[in-house]
């Protein structure tokens, strides 16, 4: 049911208002995965760039696509858990400290890898307010120590803060950029060190697109 509710949703509401409505510009989209598993990294600015990655997929794909949200603020009430859950496919994450946790807090999300679909993760933890990007922490490299063959693919997003900032809730027209890596593994990595190069990747994504507008 929840497969139908979200193919409903995407196709005749996220879609339409995203490529017709904004807009996406996508650099290096042979970078994207066709399939999963995988892992998509990209800065976190607005609730716009779950949707606006989403729709980078097609319609058919997008049923294996989930990002991973919050626990404590996507599903705090029946509404939100209903359109996190069935309409976006959203996996739950506790936000709390890995090493400290008494249970696998990435447990749902490390199934959802073993069952061939794709994640979405927003390392910066929230949403940006200034355009900057804030360090990246280590829950995307904690995933694909217990899977090292999964791809991690690194994006720089542009427009969403626009089109719809933290704390606003009617959204404007404006163009989205997207910025697709090469896609990434662990190999002999530490956690530490993988996110750190995820991270660099990014600010690369980014500088690559303000020097391209500036020409």
């Amino acid at each position: 049911m929840n497969n139908i509710l979200k193919y409903l949703f995407f196709f005749l509401c996220v879609k339409p208002f995203v490529h017709i409505v904004l807009g996406i510009s996508v650099k290096n989209s042979q970078n994207l995965p066709r399939k999963g598993p995988a892992i998509l990294i990209a800065n976190h600015n607005s609730h716009i760039d779950t949707l606006v990655l989403m729709c980078l997929f097609s319609t058919t794909q997008l049923l294996k696509v989930h990002p991973v949200a919050a626990l404590d603020y996507f599903f705090n009430t029946k509404f939100r858990s209903f359109v996190t859950k069935a309409l976006i496919g959203a996996i739950p994450v506790k936000r709390e400290n890995i090493k400290s946790a008494k249970e696998d807090v990435f447990a749902e999300a490390k199934q959802t890898l073993k069952n061939g679909h794709i994640l979405i993760i927003y390392p910066e933890g929230t949403r940006s307010v200034d355009g900057e990007i804030r360090e990246f922490k280590t829950g995307a490299a904690h995933l694909v120590k217990s899977t090292p063959d999964v791809p991690v693919v690194p994006i720089f997003i542009n427009g969403p803060d626009k089109i719809m900032p933290k704390y606003d809730f009617l959204p404007v027209p404006f163009i989205c950029d997207v910025y697709i890596g090469t896609p990434m593994y662990l190999g002999d990595d530490t956690k530490k060190e993988f996110t750190e190069k995820i991270f660099q990747e990014v600010l690369r994504l980014k500088q690559m697109h303000f020097e391209g507008r500036n020409q």
